[in-house]
């Protein structure tokens, strides 16, 4: 429509020129004056258009120009929000940074403190020999374990295994439960069995759990990361929760820790909580009121005090299939176990559930272990069937190891001393 503007405007001037140059020409002012008139009126049509589209033209371009300062308004209050948004992250990022550094070098001495007093009681094992009773005679072999022992520690041949925990019957992980395997020299792994039988004797277990709970944390931080809901069981001892010397330190790294509460379960053994001392029972009250819970596992006895646990704070109890059927006779009314003849069997779970406690039958084996602790209304599973422990990647492994410095010089510097 634009372009039909000008064409018609100039035919509109043109036919009033006319008009105007017939009109003089009629009135005997003769052709001359005619085209003059035809000239003039052309002339001064074309002045006024000039004009008026002048005026419009800075009036529009006044309007753009406006528009541009408004825009250009809007987008530096834009920059600036931008610029503070920036400023507020870069100061977040730094105090983030700040934080982590602080919980790092709280952990990273937790870790040396620990490995110290090992590395003592490593030495003085070895030194004394088995129980740390000079004079008696080693046991066959128990000197050249400890060593092994002693030397998987220091070069930081100690790995992190992790086996799932589903839910039934959907079989979703939930949660991972971790183990500690150590290697020798040559890179055999060396199961519980080996080790514990050297570590127990010499009080040595309480250490090497808790490498595996430092470990743990950075696991699950990891975790975090790829917002992965799980959690993992971490086996604390006894002789840790009772340490007053340790456990403070301890405490406040889980106090760092505190937002990995939902995620992190401290797990002892039944035997080990039913006989626990007063200060491990008051530790672990600190612990759960940080909002941490706990888990007892290698269960044997299934006539608890359920409200009991809870006031423990403890939300899980670990007790293999087998045993849950070995456990099952038949009354009258139907299966039940011995040691709860009045309960029905598929019931236990129904009650520990009443006060906040889950179920989780482990070293579940295959498809008909599976189908009867589903006949128990058992919420969970673990065992070979839904998951063989596995070791954490290298790469991954290594982001959890503490600096090697912190496992290897205390040890060594401890040695050197004696000799």
């Amino acid at each position: 429509m634009r372009r039909l503007i000008l064409p018609l405007l100039t035919a509109s001037y043109f036919s009033l020129s006319l008009i105007f140059a017939v009109l003089i020409w009629r009135n005997g002012g003769g052709w001359g004056a005619g085209v003059a008139a035809l000239a003039g009126g052309l002339g001064l049509c074309f002045t006024f258009h000039g004009l008026i589209s002048g005026v419009l033209g800075q009036a529009s371009l006044r309007k753009e120009i406006e528009t541009l300062r408004h825009a250009h308004r809007l987008l530096v209050g834009q920059i600036e929000q931008i610029d503070a948004r920036v400023a507020e992250v870069l100061e977040t990022v730094a105090l983030d940074a700040q934080r982590r550094s602080e919980e790092l070098s709280t952990e990273v001495q937790l870790l040396e403190d620990l490995v110290t007093r090992m590395s003592e009681r490593l030495d003085e094992r070895l030194a004394d020999g088995p129980g740390g009773r000079p004079g008696e005679g080693a046991r066959p072999g128990w000197r050249e374990r400890l060593q092994t022992v002693r030397e998987a520690l220091v070069s930081g041949r100690v790995d992190l295994y992790l086996q799932p925990v589903v839910s039934l019957p959907q079989r979703r992980t939930l949660f991972y439960e971790s183990y500690t395997r150590l290697r020798d020299e040559t890179g055999r792994v060396l199961m519980p069995a080996e080790f514990l039988t050297v570590a127990e004797p010499e009080g040595l277990v309480g250490a090497v759990d808790n490498l595996l709970l430092f470990r743990c944390v950075q696991i699950v931080r990891r975790l975090a990361q790829t917002d992965k809901k799980v959690g993992i069981f971490c086996n604390i001892s006894i002789s840790s929760l009772s340490d007053e010397g340790f456990f403070p330190q301890f405490l406040e790294l889980m106090a760092e820790n505190r937002d990995l509460a939902g995620s992190v379960i401290f797990e002892i053994g039944q035997s080990a909580y039913d006989n626990r001392t007063s200060a491990a029972a008051r530790n672990m009250t600190r612990l759960a009121e940080l909002g941490f819970r706990f888990s007892l596992d290698k269960v044997r006895r299934l006539d608890m005090d359920f409200q009991e646990l809870a006031r423990s704070d403890i939300r899980f109890l670990k007790i293999a299939a087998q045993s849950l059927q070995d456990e099952i006779i038949e009354s009258g009314e139907g299966p039940v176990f011995r040691a709860l003849p009045d309960l029905a069997a598929e019931d236990f779970a129904t009650l520990a559930r009443r006060y906040g406690v889950d179920i989780i039958a482990e070293t579940i084996e295959n498809e008909r272990q599976t189908v009867e602790v589903l006949d128990l209304d058992i919420g969970f599973g673990q065992g070979h069937l839904f998951g063989e422990p596995r070791a954490i990647r290298g790469a991954i492994l290594a982001e959890t190891d503490p600096p090697a410095d912190y496992l290897q010089a205390p040890l060594r510097r401890r040695a050197g001393e004696r000799t």
